[in-house]
This record gives C-alpha cells, sequence and structure tokens, in this order.
C-alpha cells in the first residue's frame, strides 16, 4: 500500500471558531445562548412574503454572479442617501454569500506573499486567517484599553512600503466602540503619501447609540477612492442565517474582488436577492434599527446592574462588554465556559479576539434577544450570585 501523505495545514494554529464552540457548549447544557451574534426572534413578515412570492415565481435559478441588477440599482440609492456617495451599481456593488465572504474576497484579492496588513484588535476572527491564507503579514495594533479607540500615532510607526491593507472595523466587534469624524480625517491625512488600501468593515452600520452618526468610508472621497466597503443584509434584517452581504468598492478593486467571488460562491441565493430588492425601499427598517437594538441595550444594561459585572461603555452594534477581574482571576475562556456549563448562561471571551490571547478579564454578551432571553439570561446570573453570598 502506498504511504499516506502527511497533511500540512494552511493554518495550524486554527481550530474550531469560538462561536461555534460555545454554542454547541450552550446547546450542550441547555444554556441560554447569548455568545454567538444572531437574533432570537423573526424579522419583517413583509421580507418573509417577498421570499415566498420570488420562489413561487420561479426565481430559483443562477443570478447574476455580481448580484441581481435591480438589488444593486437599489444600494445604489440607499448609499447615495445615507453616505452622499454616487455608486455605479454596475460596476462598484458586488451582492456576496455574507459580510465574511466579502471581507476573505478582498484579502485574497488585494493581499499578496509579504505583503503587510495591519488590523486593530480585539478584532473579528476573520481577519487573520484569511490574511495567513494569502501569505501576508499580520500588524496587530491594539486599541486603547480605555476606550478601545485607535492609537494613532501607532498606526503612523507601523505604516511601512510593506503595508498593502489596513482594516477597520465600525462600529466595532467585539467592543461596541465606534470610529469618529477626528479618526478619518487623521486617517486620511496618514495615508496621503502611502499606496495602502482600507478594507472597511460596516456591517453594524445601522446599529449606533446616542445619537451618534455611522462614519461610513464612503463620506469620505480621498478615502473611498482607496476603499472596499462591506455591509450586511443579514445584521440589518434579523435574517444572519440568510448570508447575505455586498461590497463597494471602485471599479478597478470591483474588478480584483470578483475575480475571487466568482470562483469563491459565485452568485448568491436568487429569492433572496428579489427579496431584498422588494424591502429595500422600506427604508424604515434599517432607519430605525439603531432606536430597536439601544432600547435592547438600555434593558440589558439595567437588567446587568443586579449583578457585580462591571460594563464597559457600547456605542454600538449588539454586543455588550463585562468586566469580570473582581470577580475571579479565571482565564476568560475558563470563565466563559464555567458560566455555560454551571449557570447557564453563554458568552464570548474576548481574548480569542487577540492574536496573542490578551486577557483583559472581559467577556461578551449579545443582547440582539428577546426581552423575554435577557430576563432569563439574567436571572440565573442574579441567582448564581446569591448562592455565593449566602
Amino acid at each position: 500500500m502506498p504511504t499516506q501523505t502527511l497533511i500540512r495545514s494552511k493554518l495550524p494554529q486554527v481550530g474550531t471558531t469560538i462561536f461555534t464552540v460555545m454554542s454547541q457548549l450552550a446547546q450542550e447544557h441547555q444554556a441560554i445562548n447569548l455568545s454567538q451574534g444572531f437574533p432570537d426572534f423573526d424579522p419583517d413578515p413583509k421580507l418573509l412574503t417577498f421570499v415566498t412570492e420570488a420562489m413561487q415565481k420561479g426565481f430559483n435559478q443562477y443570478a447574476p454572479m455580481a448580484g441581481l441588477p435591480l438589488l444593486r440599482e437599489r444600494i445604489a440609492e440607499k448609499t447615495a442617501a445615507l453616505y452622499g456617495a454616487e455608486v455605479h451599481p454596475m460596476d462598484e456593488i458586488t451582492v456576496v454569500s455574507g459580510a465574511s465572504e466579502a471581507l476573505f474576497n478582498a484579502i485574497m484579492a488585494l493581499v499578496e506573499p509579504g505583503d503587510e496588513v495591519i488590523i486593530f484588535e480585539p478584532a473579528y476572527d476573520l481577519y487573520t486567517p484569511a490574511i495567513q491564507l494569502a501569505q501576508g503579514k499580520v500588524v496587530p495594533i491594539s486599541l486603547n484599553a480605555t476606550d478601545y479607540s485607535i492609537p494613532w500615532a501607532e498606526v503612523a510607526q507601523k505604516l511601512t512600503p510593506k503595508t498593502k491593507l489596513l482594516i477597520l472595523n465600525t462600529p466595532h466587534n467585539p467592543t461596541g466602540s465606534i470610529l469618529q469624524q477626528t479618526d478619518f480625517e487623521q486617517l486620511t491625512a496618514l495615508l496621503v503619501n502611502h499606496s495602502a488600501w482600507v478594507l472597511s468593515d460596516e456591517v453594524y452600520e445601522h446599529i449606533i447609540f446616542d445619537g451618534h452618526q455611522h462614519q461610513s468610508v464612503l463620506r469620505y472621497p480621498a478615502l473611498r477612492e482607496r476603499s472596499l466597503v462591506v455591509s450586511s443584509f443579514g445584521k440589518t434584517y434579523h435574517t444572519t442565517g440568510w448570508k447575505i452581504g455586498y461590497c463597494i468598492a471602485p471599479p478597478a478593486l470591483t474588478a480584483e474582488f470578483r475575480k475571487v467571488h466568482q470562483f469563491n460562491t459565485f452568485s448568491t441565493p436568487t429569492p433572496l436577492q428579489h427579496a431584498l430588492a422588494a424591502f429595500l425601499p422600506f427604508r424604515e427598517a434599517y432607519l430605525e434599527l439603531s432606536a430597536f437594538y439601544q432600547e435592547r441595550r438600555d434593558f440589558f444594561a439595567q437588567l446587568l446592574a443586579q449583578t457585580p459585572f462591571r460594563l464597559l461603555p457600547c456605542q454600538g452594534t449588539y454586543f455588550q462588554l463585562a468586566s469580570y477581574g473582581h470577580l475571579s482571576q479565571e482565564p476568560d475562556t475558563v470563565y466563559a465556559r464555567r458560566l455555560t456549563q454551571e449557570i447557564g448562561v453563554a458568552s464570548i471571551p474576548v481574548s480569542v479576539f487577540y492574536t496573542d490571547q490578551v486577557d483583559n478579564k472581559v467577556i461578551r454578551f449579545c443582547f440582539a434577544k428577546k426581552y423575554e432571553t435577557m430576563e432569563r439570561a439574567v436571572e440565573r446570573l442574579v441567582q448564581h450570585q446569591a448562592k455565593l453570598a449566602s
């Protein structure tokens, strides 16, 4: 018999994603899942009706590789209305099978062996593996510990002729921080004499709180001409399981992006695209989303006030960070597992969002949940604390 060939992993340090691990653990222990970022409530009934109608009308075969033309046209209209950016629906918008695919496509299209890519940590866990698969070099910069803002002086130091790409994320997962106009002004100044591209992960663009305005890269012409901007219908319309997103980029970048997309997923489910095209004119669905989630953020924070957790500021997304270092010195991965197994509430340890596993004793809860779900979760936390105190 021939000798079996040894498999050499391209990602030797990568295991199963923490979101899968914690959701599976929650299921095993019948815990309330506040870990993985998905709602436990249904999307708008009109949207579901549009999907059914599209299927019944026979829109069940391949969609155009770049996306349904009508959907791209309506994305362009929305982009102009929100950010004042005129984008060409045929040459600058690509519909993809989830924002994760868009991020992966962008990194694979642009990053070559040896290229440096700046990321800001804690960072969404897709960035680093994708950069490694492209044989690029990850250049991590830790966000400021007090408010998770970007340390621009350090960015200036680490921006080199080898920097091919800089990845932004606002509103930021997992911290809930947001970028302000001054951040984009500083970035613009830094890139004046630099050739680096920008990948802007803006999947929570419609979930931003306390009267703040989402500062999309698309608002800044000097950045827009060198940027790929990623958005998510799943986050906006409570349909994370549909896995539909889109990427906006100048024509030359879009052309390279589509070269990867066409050999990745090629196209995205047709009836879902028809449904989204029909639903996009109902602008209140995304214009009222910030208020919808701010109510949940505030409700969840009031509930957690009954616990000894120390809550960190949340300016966007549907995630709430909680510090527990004054309660336990357990590693956050151990602490999160124990909360799931013993108390029945699943969270995400934030150290997994750092390349070197920085452990600040912080966990992440998702509040994209029904009010009763949050109440039951916090009730378990309060009951556990009462037992410890007795």
